[in-house]
């Protein structure tokens, strides 16, 4: 393992499970400071004591991201308790299904919400940081059902996740000259819950994903996770507003 994250701020939003708890664990083995946010303190909680279990360093922060005040908050929290914030993965979301004809109005609200003013939110603080302090790096989460492939029953998610990819490619165009490169991952089904049907189990999604994705299974959180690190990575210091699709071959 490498550490080219040492002595870096690193604030994930969403750090209390699935991609979010493995980009924290990852960036936390590669050096860095992890802050982990989100609406629940007892997830947040097991994500800091499984990085410092292994000797990493991390905090833990409960935050809405639909909340502007609450996110001012978080950001100045990070900067407050660790000298700054270098790099921030906005990964926070949340899925709704059905209809659209049937779609009840207060979950498309919330798929708003979170999944797009979330990002909207965290990216207003967060560049208004780091436009001041030397510049960063921030990764949102978007989704391949988002700009590059539709489903059925999911149009609404679909909605929120191509307008984060959209609001990146826009904010990396305009932030680029400060010094910040924004980028969008775009996950196809990782191996989390919220990949899993209702009632499903993780056997039958294998036997399911066997057909839905060209490689043949889910993604890992691993896998997932090093497309986030590398993004962050002076690997990657000339890619700018680039939307990251892993999904298997999915979208292809």
């Amino acid at each position: 393992m490498t550490a080219r994250f040492t002595g870096k701020v690193v604030l994930i939003t969403g750090g209390g499970s699935g991609i979010g708890r493995a980009a924290a664990l990852a960036f936390a083995g590669e050096g860095a400071t992890v802050v982990v946010a989100g609406r629940n303190a007892e997830p947040l909680a097991e994500t800091v004591k499984l990085i410092e279990a292994e000797g990493g360093r991390a905090d833990a922060v409960t935050a809405d991201v639909s909340s502007s005040p609450d996110v001012a908050r978080l950001v100045a929290t990070t900067v407050e308790r660790h000298g700054g914030l270098h790099i921030a993965f906005n990964n926070a979301g949340v899925l709704e299904t059905g209809p659209l004809a049937d779609m009840d109005e207060a979950a498309w609200d919330r798929l708003i919400s979170v999944n797009l003013t979330g990002v909207f939110l965290s990216m207003k603080h967060q560049i208004a940081h780091m436009r001041d302090n030397g510049g960063g790096v921030i990764i949102n989460t978007a989704s391949n059902l988002g700009a590059h492939m539709r489903l059925p029953y999911l149009g609404a998610y679909a909605a929120s996740k191509a307008a984060v990819s959209a609001l990146s490619r826009a904010a990396a165009r305009e932030c680029i000259g400060q010094g910040i490169r924004v980028n969008a991952i775009s996950p196809g089904p990782v191996d989390t819950a919220m990949s899993l049907r209702p009632g499903e189990t993780e056997d039958a999604r294998a036997e399911r994903m066997k057909d839905a994705v060209p490689i043949g299974r889910v993604g890992t959180l691993a896998e997932a996770a090093s497309a986030v690190i590398w993004l962050a990575s002076p690997e990657a210091g000339f890619t700018v507003g680039h939307d990251l699709v892993i999904d298997g071959g999915a979208s292809a």
